[in-house]
């Protein structure tokens, strides 16, 4: 079964499994916001990463990952992600010393730690390729090596990021959108053997259609010789 078929398969059961459903939808932020939008919330001086489903595929036992390159083998275009964590709660400043997990697909759409069911064919239970964990640094910054991701029906590209305290607090579950539009990466890329036929676009995927505001998507640079570099920076509520 394809992952859009899965989501539709859950939108005819919402009576009877709302808690499903909620697994594959946005999420509510927590924090109360000053300014509202559907791309997430806004204290007074900084904006607060929307919160959004880890779904299907979270890394089952990420603190067992604590790597900067996430490659793990896996074939595509050169991605350096540079992710930065601020405090929305005082004024976007730099958060450092928390962790930051980041899991996506790879270049054919497929998910490590998961597979032989209906969701993912494949099966990559016994791998962890592409996810990964850092703690940030003074600047609030973590950088992982990876590759671009792939695609899959029914979502845009994206990649996963869950952010939590030096504790283990769990402060933000996210995701990252990408640019899109000539002269993009995600054109450059096209992706991959699959094409981009089929392809879902930001506006109609189903965690951020409503971020009109682009607040999830990244800024990326770079070519398919030199590899691409992703930056980003997310408030977290502290």
């Amino acid at each position: 079964m394809e992952r859009k078929h899965f989501l539709k398969s859950l939108l005819v059961g919402v009576a009877s499994t709302p808690a499903v459903l909620a697994a594959c939808s946005n999420e509510s932020d927590a924090v109360t916001p000053t300014t509202t939008g559907s791309t997430g919330t806004s204290s007074s001086t900084c904006t607060v990463a929307p919160t959004e489903t880890e779904g299907p595929f979270p890394t089952k036992v990420p603190a067992s990952y604590v790597r900067s390159d996430i490659t793990d083998g896996r074939s595509g275009y050169k991605l350096t992600a540079n992710i930065t964590i601020t405090n929305s709660s005082s004024n976007c400043a730099a958060l450092a010393g928390t962790l930051v997990d980041i899991w996506h697909c790879d270049a054919e759409g497929n998910y490590s730690e998961y597979g032989g069911t209906g969701m993912q064919s494949t099966n990559y239970q016994s791998v962890h390729f592409l996810r990964g964990r850092q703690t940030t640094d003074a600047n609030g910054l973590v950088t992982f090596t990876t590759i671009f991701p792939g695609w899959y029906s029914g979502r845009a590209t994206h990649i996963h990021v869950h952010v939590y305290s030096a504790s283990g607090t769990s402060l933000k579950v996210t995701q990252i959108a990408f640019p899109e539009g000539t002269g993009t990466a995600l054109v450059a890329v096209n992706g991959y053997k699959k094409g981009m036929t089929g392809y879902t676009f930001n506006k109609s995927d189903n965690v951020f259609s409503d971020d009109t505001n682009g607040v999830e998507i990244a800024t990326v640079t770079g070519n398919i010789t030199d590899g691409f570099q992703l930056t980003i920076s997310l408030g977290v509520p502290v």
